[in-house]
């Protein structure tokens, strides 16, 4: 009898298997990313970003990205001489700053991101949170020293129409969205904080999941003391944790908890330095990151 050839491909054939469940779970599901941090800034991990979300669009997901841009903008300002201030981790934008947002997060983040996504073909479509009325803002003030301090052009989103978002999926495209919006009140743009953006789509969009990339493992269970990651907590326990984060996670982790808190099924953290790390939180049995779920029923923190 004739030996069975060996065949060298054949661990392919079981990663793909291994991913069947995930595949059949997610599929049609609506998928919020939060692209960010060094996965923003080192060209192989931007590549590496894109191909994850043309791969989940290809697999039956329906992905939403959602950007900011710190370290352009801050960048850019830096060259136009105009000072980066920050107050209570916000940063201070003047009407001459927030130019200079939206034409950074616009003009520049979000079409060099659109670029790498359709390098795979016709997919992706820019907009910002003014387009269609997609975020309203109102005016946000920062408390420093118990005291309530004007930063300027810095907004808190108020409401969410996903219509031209849901129109964009409907017709197989990938939104990538800027994260800036327009007020009700005074006609003003304001620049939003990309992680709260992120959360509150994914809550009007009635996401399957949240992923915020950022520049670390996941949620720490005892940093700095410890640099064991939770790999899977309760909304209700993430609550307990918040008081006592690092100022740079507070937003991420209080998007994730809006976010399962309203209809949103999982909210995760994932390493953005990690190639292909969507991938590997998404599709492997493993995970990479931390994940939040909303409580048990009658659970509350």
């Amino acid at each position: 009898m004739t030996a069975t050839r060996k065949h060298t491909a054949l661990p392919k054939a079981r990663i793909l298997i291994e991913a069947l469940p995930w595949l059949t779970r997610h599929h049609g599901r609506t998928v919020v990313v939060k692209f960010g941090g060094n996965a923003m800034v080192d060209e192989e991990l931007k590549a590496a970003f894109a191909q994850d979300v043309v791969f989940l669009r290809h697999a039956g997901l329906k992905p939403v990205v959602v950007h900011g841009g710190g370290p352009q903008i801050t960048a850019h300002l830096d060259k136009l001489g105009l000072v980066s201030e920050f107050k209570a981790g916000l940063r201070v934008t003047t009407p001459e700053a927030m130019d200079v947002v939206r034409m950074v997060l616009a003009g520049h983040v979000q079409r060099e991101l659109v670029g790498l996504l359709n390098r795979h073909g016709p997919l992706a479509v820019g907009l910002t949170g003014e387009d269609a009325h997609t975020l309203t803002a109102v005016k946000r003030y920062a408390e420093v020293d118990g005291e309530s301090v004007d930063i300027g052009r810095v907004g808190e989103i108020t409401g969410v129409e996903t219509g031209a978002i849901q129109a964009l999926l409907d017709d197989g495209r990938i939104p990538v969205v800027s994260s800036v919006a327009r007020s009700a009140d005074d006609g003003h743009v304001y620049n939003v904080n990309a992680d709260t953006a992120a959360a509150a789509l994914a809550a009007a969009l009635n996401a399957e999941t949240l992923m915020v990339l950022t520049d670390v493992e996941g949620l720490y269970e005892d940093w700095p003391h410890s640099d064991e990651v939770i790999s899977r907590l309760t909304a209700a326990e993430l609550e307990k944790l918040l008081p006592d984060l690092a100022s740079g996670m507070v937003p991420k982790m209080e998007g994730c908890l809006h976010a399962v808190r309203n209809g949103v099924r999982t909210a995760r953290v994932i390493d953005g330095r990690v190639p292909h790390s969507i991938l590997l939180e998404i599709f492997t049995d493993e995970g990479i990151g931390t994940m939040v779920v909303p409580d048990a029923e009658g659970e509350t923190a």
